[in-house]
């Protein structure tokens, strides 16, 4: 029998000499164990994992012999000096599925031997499903291989170096071949490696995928890499490892740490399986297995097979005994933390990206200059390196720097000039070259006379090497012991390196009596300036660094320098990236940096380049740069559940998500009490202003709607908020705020906790412990008194208690509805929503035939123009319909033949004939003719109108040119009867011209609203002008053109009246006055008669189970509309 009728089985274990050891016995069941996770609302920052358990510390079930085990002062107890602040524990329960666990110890891997399948010698497609720290910018980490220690037992290899992930393999002529791609690429997700040996183009390829399983779908993670030449695999008979390791490498290489769920390999790319490490059915501890394909396949050393989900994996940081008054009930309530705790304990501001930078480079000597404005001396971090003495100066005058420190401005003034001396020590070994580099920024250069940056002593021919500057010179300067120049070189530079931060690097190396000198000068945009030659003699080091004997010339006064450095050697990138303060950096490419600079281990879920830029590194605690990095990316930093380590996950893989859990509320304890809907201003903010520190800002703000700025009723009121943002450039600022207002005013109620009843719903588990911060669970078959539909929610954190008997997981949640965003060629999430529709009439709850008017810009898309789009659902006052068809609300092409009326348009209402006789109307040959048989009788057609607004289409032509008067053609709209309507007449004159007259006529008197003639049109019969016709509210507009040419942007006629404000009906009206000659057979023609707006949408109603009567006006959106993500 399995829980609730057997006891849960929870296990926590204690790291005891880096063994995990199971203490499980002497946890007390009394009192619930709770665990806490996450962050309480839509913050970037998470708080420390919390875990509480109690310990018996009276007699131990785990070691009977000892009593008082868990105190940590106790030298009785068997863990005495193993426990103390900060002790490694973790919880766990049982899992359906087992993993691989790799801790990184070079003897803990898993390997098959080799057989004849895995001797690959041509197309490879490798793939691996894990999950691994990625950190260390200089790590080597070992993923899976056939690859030995030796040359002739290397075939292929998978591995992480140096923030890349790459793929080695050596062809069959030993020659080793490297690709790789940037790990800021990679999601975290299941990565797949192809090697095409030959492409069919004289070269071959390697790609690299990313998929959410190991048999896909796959998306590329970079372009082709081809290479030049076929190329091919080394036979070897070495084995096939997971994690494999070599400890004579530089850094020496090692497992990966983390978790893998599945490996595979494949002879051909998509071809034959030839290994299938797949660790899911295995028992828990198993230690070798047979894959599906027939290896065999060994688990080594400290490599594990676990059949157990993490619940915490926290730090113990005090053991405080505690005992009733007898002394016969001892024990230790315990609580431990995620390591955020211990990383946010005490911290301290970090240092400056320079002074963190450049250190990490060895160099001989190096100051900073970043000291206080009393200093009288700078400090070197560098053990054994004397501080630098330096006089004349302000100290912490310059702050301007966004990668450093305050630094010391020249001051000597009308006083003793500024002296600088700093010692440097002899190198280690014997050295060809060094370098010299420093930061400085003078914003006026000396105007005539060339004066001394730096002054630079040495052993070699050159003693002194000065590097001098003016206005449009520098110059390399460098004397031997006697004082006699050697080097006397001038170089033209111009002012870009002066008025800015300029990073100075004077290198020197010695090769066959001669020696190079190069100065380059970088600012933070890049490149300034360099200048390279030559010289007879030899390097010598570097003893000291300084002014000129007699100090710094005044004309330098103003000058800030920093951050000086000694390097024995000529190449370094200390100064690479940290001297514009890592801007711009991603998000989680920042996050990696500063965890692999401080050993702290971070992943990265999600695709690194697709995260936001960040501005400059400040000087601020670890985790308040994480948390930068999470603000302005809008993803989560949260503590790993298995490992000592942090994970971000990126804004992107919290869009479009399938749920990772799915609640029926009618199934008992899936969605057990309180389940408490709110629908409140909590989270609101509808008046967003954005700020880039140091930097501009952007405002949005919410103008219309229910959680508008506008007073109630028609808004909430306004709602701002102000934040700060780290990020790159002033344009980021605008979307990241328009983000911001889409998630603050998301109208739909919360649901801010859902609590499982694990109890009562054993069968959710395994899936209730694979949620994690992020992920999405969807409420079903909710009450009736709420919002109907499913309910996605993103779980923010979590907490959740167990005892023998009971387990309830609480989820703190935010709505994941705003996270559902637009995917373009989607034909659910890549439609764009309406700008405003609304019903155009009003509908009973089982009419299938709706009438939208969009009322503000484009129109609903049509089934004749777009019929692959659709079906799609549409909401209106709560209910949800799928909208099967699209046609403009009255569309006729006259293509039938009708006498004595005009019958039935292609779609919409039948016509209604009036005025003349019958036989005066008729329908054929592609138009409908009223023929205007007497003189000053109009006539006119009609079909009820559904909204007083419109837009309408409609050509008129006429069967012949007009004689002694004009002939007179209109589509008419708000039409009562003859006497009342607007036409858009268009009078054929008799000189062939054709004007069109915006027109009313209220009780029979006509008034012109607006009049325009079609330029260069020669009327001849049978020829249609086009017209356009629309009105919203009294807001008229006309435009004109021959219908043979394209529809012009401008209208030509606006006007507003308020005269006739009824839908009453469209038509046409025709007219032949005294005066014409043309006779009887005169006619009107008329062509596609479309009224575009409003449309009519053929509906399934209720498809949400909402059955109910809408009214005309009611708001009508996409039910799930596209949205632009950040």
């Amino acid at each position: 029998m399995a829980f609730p009728q057997t006891p849960l089985d929870i296990q926590a274990d204690l790291k005891i000499g880096g063994v995990w050891q199971n203490i499980t016995a002497d946890v007390f069941t009394r009192d619930l164990m709770t665990i806490i996770r996450g962050r309480p609302d839509e913050g970037s920052r998470s708080d420390p994992g919390k875990l509480k358990l109690t310990l018996n510390n009276g007699r131990s079930k785990v070691n009977p012999a000892v009593s008082g085990r868990y105190s940590d002062g106790n030298p009785l107890s068997d863990l005495y000096g193993y426990i103390g602040r900060n002790t490694p524990v973790r919880v766990h329960l049982p899992a359906s599925t087992s993993h691989l666990e790799l801790d990184g110890d070079p003897a803990g891997y898993v390997s098959t031997p080799h057989v004849a399948a895995l001797n690959i010698t041509g197309d490879l497609d490798v793939r691996a499903e894990f999950d691994a720290d990625m950190t260390l910018t200089a790590g080597n980490l070992g993923i899976l291989g056939k690859w030995g220690t030796v040359d002739a037992d290397r075939s292929w290899f998978l591995r992480y170096f140096d923030g890349n992930i790459t793929f080695i393999w050596l062809d069959s002529g030993a020659l080793v071949h490297s690709t790789n791609i940037s790990i800021e690429r990679y999601g975290g997700a299941v990565l797949r490696v192809t090697l095409d040996v030959d492409n069919g183009a004289s070269g071959h390829t390697v790609r690299f995928y990313q998929g959410d399983t190991i048999t896909g779908p796959w998306t590329q993670l970079f372009t082709d890499i081809v290479g030049a030449g076929t190329t091919s695999l080394q036979s070897t008979t070495s084995a096939l490892r997971i994690g494999p390791s070599d400890a004579s490498t530089t850094p020496p290489r090692t497992p990966f740490v983390g978790n893998a769920t599945r490996f595979q390999v494949r002879s051909g790319i998509d071809g034959t399986l030839v290994a299938d490490a797949d660790f899911r059915p295995l028992a828990h501890g198993a230690a070798g297995f047979t894959d599906s394909v027939g290896r065999v396949w060994t688990v080594n050393g400290t490599a594990t097979v676990r059949k157990r989900s993490d619940r915490m994996v926290g730090e113990i940081s005090t053991w405080p005994p505690r005992w009733d008054v007898s002394g016969n009930d001892r024990w230790v309530p315990v609580e431990a933390a995620g390591i955020l705790r211990r990383l946010g304990q005490g911290a301290a501001a970090l240092q400056s990206p320079l002074r963190r930078r450049i250190p990490a480079y060895s160099p001989l000597a190096y100051w900073p200059l970043e000291e206080g404005a009393q200093a009288t001396r700078a400090y070197s971090p560098i053990p054994g390196v004397a501080p630098l003495t330096l006089t004349g100066v302000n100290w912490a005058a310059n702050s301007d720097l966004i990668s450093s420190g305050p630094l010391p401005v020249w001051a000597a003034g009308t006083g003793p000039s500024a002296v600088m001396q700093g010692t440097v020590p002899a190198p280690a070994g014997a050295t060809t070259g060094w370098q010299v580099a420093w930061v400085y920024r003078l914003d006026t250069p000396p105007p005539t006379t060339l004066r001394t940056i730096m002054r630079i002593n040495t052993t070699g021919t050159v003693r002194e090497w000065r590097i001098q500057s003016k206005d449009s010179q520098s110059k390399i300067f460098g004397v031997d012991i006697d004082g006699n120049t050697v080097v006397d070189q001038g170089i033209g530079t111009s002012n870009n390196i002066f008025g800015t931060w300029v990073a100075s690097h004077f290198r020197v190396s010695e090769s066959g009596g001669t020696v190079t000198y190069t100065v380059v000068w970088s600012d933070i945009h890049g490149s300034a300036g360099s200048y390279t030659n030559t010289v007879a003699a030899t390097a010598g080091r570097v003893t000291n660094v300084g002014s000129p004997p007699g100090g710094f010339s005044s004309e330098l006064d103003g000058m800030a320098m920093g951050h000086i450095a000694v390097f024995g050697t000529t190449t370094t990138s200390a100064y690479t990236s940290a001297l514009d303060a890592w801007t711009p950096e991603y998000a989680g490419q920042r996050m990696v940096r500063l965890g692999s600079e401080e050993n702290v281990p971070v992943s990265v879920r999600g695709v690194i380049a697709d995260q936001e830029e960040m501005g400059a590194q400040r000087m601020l605690t670890l985790l308040e740069l994480f948390g930068e990095c999470g603000d302005s990316d809008g993803g989560i930093l949260m503590e790993h559940r298995s490992r000592p380590s942090l994970r971000y996950r990126g804004r992107t893989t919290m869009y479009n998500q399938s749920p990772a859990l799915t609640l029926s509320y009618t199934t008992d304890g899936e969605i057990a009490p309180p389940l408490e809907p709110i629908a409140d201003d909590a989270d609101v903010n509808n008046d967003v202003t954005v700020t880039r520190i140091d930097g501009s800002s952007a405002r949005v703000v919410l103008e219309d709607g229910p959680l508008s700025v506008q007073a109630p009723p028609d808004g909430i009121g306004r709602y701002d908020t102000s934040v700060q943002r780290s990020l790159a450039t002033d344009e980021q600022a605008g979307p990241i705020a328009g983000w911001l207002l889409h998630l603050g005013t998301w109208d739909a109620p919360r649901y801010p906790v859902v609590h499982v009843d694990l109890a009562a719903a054993p069968h959710l588990a395994d899936a209730v412990m694979a949620v994690d911060q992020g992920d999405v669970i969807r409420l079903t078959d909710l009450p009736a008194d709420v919002p109907p539909g499913d309910v996605d929610l993103i779980v923010q954190g979590y907490s959740e208690s167990f005892d023998q008997y009971g387990w309830d997981w609480y989820a703190a949640c935010t709505p994941a509805a705003p996270w559902t965003v637009g995917v373009v060629g989607d034909t659910n999430r890549g439609r764009a929503d309406t700008a405003g529709t609304v019903l155009a009439a009003a509908a009973t709850s089982t009419a299938t035939a709706l009438h939208f008017l969009t009322t503000a810009q484009q129109r609903w898309v049509t089934t004749a123009i777009r019929p692959g789009a659709f079906p799609f659902d549409v909401r209106l006052g709560g209910e949800v319909v799928t909208a099967t068809a699209i046609t403009p609300w009255l569309n006729d092409l006259f293509s039938r033949t009708v006498s004595n009326g005009w019958g039935s348009p292609n779609s919409g209402p039948a016509w209604t004939v009036v005025g003349g006789s019958a036989s005066d109307f008729s329908v054929g040959s592609g138009y409908g003719t009223q023929l205007l048989a007497t003189v000053d009788v109009s006539r006119r057609v009609s079909i009820p109108a559904v909204h007083a607004d419109f837009d309408m289409y409609c050509d008129v032509s006429t069967s012949a040119t007009a004689t002694g008067d004009s002939l007179y053609a209109a589509p008419t709209a708000r039409m009562l009867d003859s006497d009342n309507m607007y036409m858009a007449r268009v009078a054929f004159t008799t000189a062939n011209a054709a004007t069109v007259v915006l027109r009313k006529l209220v009780a029979g008197v006509g008034t012109d609203l607006g009049t325009y003639t079609v330029p260069g049109y020669t009327h001849t019969a049978g020829a249609f002008i086009r017209l356009r016709f629309q009105a919203t509210g009294s807001a008229l507009r006309v435009k004109a053109w021959p219908a043979t040419q394209a529809e012009p942007d401008v209208w030509h006629i606006a006007a507003s009246d308020t005269s006739i404000t009824a839908a009453n009906s469209f038509g046409t009206r025709s007219i032949r006055v005294t005066g014409n000659t043309n006779g009887a057979t005169a006619a009107i023609r008329y062509a596609n008669f479309i009224v575009v707006n409003p449309q009519t949408v053929t509906a399934t109603r209720s498809v949400n189970g909402i059955v109910k009567a809408q009214t005309a006006g009611t708001g009508v959106r996409l039910a799930t509309p596209c949205i632009v993500p950040l």
